[in-house]
């Protein structure tokens, strides 16, 4: 299953693995007052653009999804493909 993560592809060509870290940051930005320059930092973006870019492109529902369903029940069914 490590081999199967979704990632999201920025217009500069960089692509961000959706794990399950990440998802947990992406909660931790929804559900606080966590700025998008330490979303960029922690996600290891170059800027609170490249962050802002990336928050349009997540599905909404990751935000809000806890990480470990994400990665129990989506990432499995996503990597089995069913």
């Amino acid at each position: 299953m490590e081999d199967c993560v979704p990632v999201v592809r920025l217009s500069n060509g960089k692509e961000v693995a959706i794990t399950r870290d990440v998802v947990a940051l992406l909660n931790r930005y929804a559900q606080s007052e966590y700025s998008l320059e330490k979303l960029a930092a922690d996600v290891g973006l170059e800027s609170w653009e490249e962050a802002y870019e990336f928050v349009k492109k997540v599905p909404a529902w990751v935000m809000w999804i806890q990480p470990t369903y994400y990665e129990r029940v989506v990432l499995r069914r996503l990597c089995q493909g069913g």
